[in-house]
């Protein structure tokens, strides 16, 4: 199997760079927070990239306003269980310009309204049954409208890539040198953007993905050097993390940057999403607590070291954030 040299991946820290500043006074530089509490609890250093206060409730919106723009003022369309959805719905806003998303008819409740609520007109299908990217594919090409892709796209890789860059920016201001940075992993979006600006000021740090277990397409292709596709079942409540297989663009990148990949199951992603909550006061979805559930299950240590972890979303209906908030588990 051929793998590229880095200089040939479809994603560099120029393009990151440019993407910084398209989306410099729009996109939050979100806050690289610590709890002293927590940090005792582990034995050393966890750092949490707080990416649940971004415009739309994650870092979605960062690649969508990069691709958005590229699209020169042409309507868009995008296939989405809700993140990017409403990524490209608010660009789309903001940008003027129609937007069409497709979306499971069984996404989060917050995130269909709150889509639509960007002013976007929203297609619900059936997850199990019917291809999201044909349906896409079919409206864009009746509306002559630009596809933006969740993740296998240089210019939304380039968008998730800002979020590497806050974090390297804010850990050599702070004279930090992270062992390893967690990234929540879907399509690899924004694990390979993240990988790409860490790694060009931040050689020696260690990226790695965070999956929920049986959804683990990254870790499986990681350590078999090349993409394979998820065993068929199983379910999960991170949503947003239930990709089959890596992006093609993203794995090119990934396979080259990533030091490796590991999971969480449902229970400790409840306890993580407890946990962030108790500590550090912040609202994090399950596919957005995966990383810090990794960590604090021990997956992957903490003691004696530095760890950041992103928490790469916020936007979970609020009876399973009750739900959660109201079980015993010890956080």
């Amino acid at each position: 199997m051929f793998v590229p040299p880095i200089d040939d991946l479809p994603l560099s820290i120029d393009q990151i760079q440019a993407a910084a500043a398209s989306l410099d006074g729009l996109a939050v530089r979100t806050p690289l927070l610590e709890s002293p509490l927590l940090n005792a609890r582990l034995g050393g250093r966890l750092l949490v990239k707080a990416e649940c206060l971004q415009r739309t409730g994650s870092f979605k919106f960062r690649g969508a306003y990069n691709a958005v723009t590229a699209a020169g003022g042409k309507p868009v369309v995008a296939f989405s269980s809700g993140n990017h959805a409403q990524g490209v719905a608010h660009a789309a806003q903001i940008l003027g310009v129609p937007a069409t998303i497709i979306m499971p008819a069984d996404a989060p409740r917050t995130k269909l309204d709150n889509t639509r609520a960007y002013g976007a007109t929203v297609v619900t299908y059936d997850r199990w049954n019917e291809d999201r990217e044909a349906i896409g594919a079919g409206i864009a090409r009746d509306q002559g409208a630009v596809l933006v892709r969740p993740y296998d796209d240089p210019r939304v890789m380039a968008g998730q890539g800002t979020v590497g860059l806050e974090i390297a920016g804010d850990c050599l201001a702070r004279d930090i040198r992270p062992d390893c940075v967690l990234v929540p992993a879907s399509g690899g979006g924004l694990a390979a953007g993240v990988a790409t600006a860490i790694q060009a000021s931040l050689p020696a740090t260690a990226i790695m993905t965070a999956e929920p277990a049986g959804f683990d397409d990254h870790a499986r292709s990681l350590a078999a050097g090349e993409r394979t596709v998820r065993p068929e079942g199983g379910t999960t409540i991170c949503d947003a993390l239930m990709a089959k297989i890596p992006g093609e663009l993203t794995f090119q990148v990934n396979r080259r940057r990533l030091a490796g990949g590991t999971v969480a199951d449902d229970r400790a992603v409840r306890a993580a999403m407890l946990t962030a909550f108790r500590y550090l006061k912040l609202v994090v979805e399950p596919g957005g607590a995966v990383g810090l559930a990794a960590v604090l299950a021990g997956a992957v240590p903490v003691r004696d070291r530095t760890v950041v972890v992103v928490l790469s979303g916020g936007n979970v209906d609020a009876s399973l954030f009750a739900d959660v908030l109201n079980e015993s588990a010890d956080a």
